[in-house]
């Protein structure tokens, strides 16, 4: 959800899924938001679109747990941690 920053309301659902959704991170522009989410059946990486309010897209699809997004200053990448390789690692 997101809400007017001074409290004047505003309430929105963004991802608008019946899934497990959390760690959201706006992108510098503010324009998109990648978040965690299990609606695939693990924990993947989401990109919504905020100015088309398209469908997010899977942006790891990886059968690993991938999760707390954060964006690049230039916006340009994402880091996360993830599982794959055994133990949990910065990608």
């Amino acid at each position: 959800y997101s809400v007017n920053a001074d409290g004047s309301g505003g309430l929105r659902n963004l991802s608008e899924h019946p899934a497990d959704d959390g760690n959201p991170a706006w992108s510098p522009d503010g324009t998109r938001l990648v978040f965690a989410s299990d609606r695939g059946g693990n924990f993947d990486l989401y990109l919504l679109d905020l100015s088309g309010r398209s469908q997010p897209v899977n942006l790891t699809n990886n059968p690993a747990a991938d999760v707390f997004p954060a964006w690049s200053p230039s916006g340009e990448q994402i880091a996360f941690r993830s599982n794959r390789d055994g133990d949990n690692e910065i990608y």
